[in-house]
């Protein structure tokens, strides 16, 4: 069977859905002790949680980049995540998606979250002839996510290294078992009506 072009593909129960995101030792370890994030992470920021575990290898290069040391799995509610997909935008101007330049340009300083389709990546981070889900949260959405929608957090910084060996000594049916199981999720209809452009 073909690949949706856009899909959103994650480790998700009854109630919760597990994100990804890479920080420095300094904000990534308390957080992962704590089951919350740190004073020192920054509210007023945008936050991108990213439901593919390859896509966040590709972006934090199997945490080795700088202030990308500490990869966190950060389980949250359905229902939160649902809400930030229905209040989302898309973070480039689609036509034919969009009325006009300015109609989205109002939306998207309007939204609290925004949604970006990135090629999704291989154990080798080679992008794939599909796309991967990155959303974006801000103001409103940053408070939920933290306040409303954890549920928990774990350090996986372990699982990427031990994956990422495997990789390097071209043992890809090994590193591809131990890959978090991800199946497509269920956001059909006017839950991504508005974001597939």
């Amino acid at each position: 069977m073909e690949q949706p072009q856009r899909e959103i593909r994650a480790t998700y129960g009854a109630a919760t859905v597990t994100v990804f995101q890479a920080y420095s030792p300094e904000l990534g370890l308390p957080a992962a002790r704590q089951g919350r994030f740190p004073a020192a992470w920054k509210r007023d920021r945008m936050t991108w949680i990213k439901p593919s575990f390859l896509w966040m290898m590709y972006r934090c290069g199997w945490a080795t980049k700088p202030g990308q040391e500490t990869v966190l799995a950060v389980e949250i509610t359905r229902d939160g995540f649902e809400w930030a997909l229905r209040n989302a935008c898309l973070s480039s101007y689609v036509r034919g998606l969009h009325p006009d330049l300015s109609s989205w340009q109002r939306e998207l300083k309007r939204s609290p979250a925004r949604v970006q389709w990135d090629p999704e990546r291989d154990l080798r981070s080679q992008p794939l002839p599909y796309r991967s889900l990155q959303l974006g949260l801000s103001g409103e959405a940053v408070q939920r996510y933290a306040d409303e929608w954890l549920v928990s957090i774990s350090d996986v910084t372990p699982l990427a290294r031990e994956i990422h060996a495997l990789v390097t000594s071209g043992d890809l049916d090994a590193a591809s078992g131990l890959l978090p199981k991800e199946t497509p999720y269920p956001a059909q209809g006017e839950l991504l009506a508005h974001l597939h452009g």
